[in-house]
């Protein structure tokens, strides 16, 4: 992708997003005739492209993880054809208006030095996400965030500080993460989205780079939507609803864990898309 920094870029339009609907793909469809299973590939590649014919994708880099006092660095809102392709794109570099740490710059690449000379006021930044996330959300495309609740937590803190109205019940909603534990539940090793990515056999070159990781966690969600389209709901909304209530369980079992190791202050915030 080309970033367009620090050039405020045009945001998403509804009519445009209208436009470039998709017509329905038989290449999921077509792929699946040639498996040994016919039949029964081509209904579950059906049933995944009618959840996710189009869908957005939205990731942020940080200064830290405290959604509620760190800040937006860059920003990456796509939107991703039902094969994955990306057909519109915007990025962010923003100035946060403090001290970005040594130990986000080394996972995101990003110096205070870079965001306060490259870097649009942070301001700025966060009123055109949150408008172009709104716009999404207006047309009804899901919006795919690989652990949601911190980048929208993250997103609706921003826009607080910033006396901006801020997004507090997104819908629909998709976490690759929160879906994945749920259907393969008791797979081992870590989730986190380069490993995530790599079960699924999705391509993740940049890992905590935005436009990487956000397409990459589309992917996943495509990935996930037709190898698990038998277990998942018909529509997104649905998904969206069974996704709260997995995020709470999930988030009540790991609570559960920390006190039988003896964390018994660590209590899990299960709050799902936004905390």
């Amino acid at each position: 992708m080309t970033d367009r920094w620090p050039d405020p870029p045009p945001l998403f339009d509804l009519d445009e997003l209208d436009a470039s609907a998709p017509a329905p793909t038989a290449s999921a469809v077509a792929a699946a005739v040639d498996a040994p299973t016919a039949d029964s590939a081509m209904a579950r590649a059906e049933r995944s492209s009618r959840l996710l014919d189009r869908l957005a994708v939205f990731d942020l880099e940080t200064t830290g993880v405290d959604v509620t006092e760190d800040r937006i660095v860059t920003a990456y809102v796509g939107l991703l054809d039902a094969a994955g392709e990306v057909i519109h794109a915007e990025s962010w570099l923003a100035d946060p208006g403090i001290e970005i740490p040594a130990g986000a710059t080394a996972v995101h690449g990003i110096t205070t030095e870079r965001a306060r000379a490259e870097g649009r006021p942070a301001a700025d930044v966060v009123a055109e996400i949150v408008s172009a996330l709104r716009t999404i959300l207006a047309g009804g495309i899901p919006v795919v965030a690989y652990n949601a609740s911190f980048d929208l937590s993250m997103l609706k803190h921003e826009a607080q500080r910033h006396g901006i109205e801020p997004i507090v019940d997104p819908s629909p909603v998709i976490d690759p993460l929160v879906i994945d534990k749920t259907v393969d539940r008791y797979r081992k090793g870590k989730r986190t989205l380069d490993v995530v990515a790599a079960h699924y056999a999705v391509a993740l070159e940049a890992a905590h780079e935005a436009s990487a990781d956000a397409i990459a966690a589309g992917r996943v969600a495509l990935a996930i939507a037709e190898r698990y389209a038998d277990d998942l709901p018909p529509t997104v909304e649905e998904l969206h609803t069974r996704q709260i209530g997995w995020a709470r369980a999930q988030a009540e079992s790991l609570t559960e864990y920390f006190v039988k190791i003896g964390r018994i202050d660590a209590v899990v915030d299960g709050s799902w898309p936004i905390r």
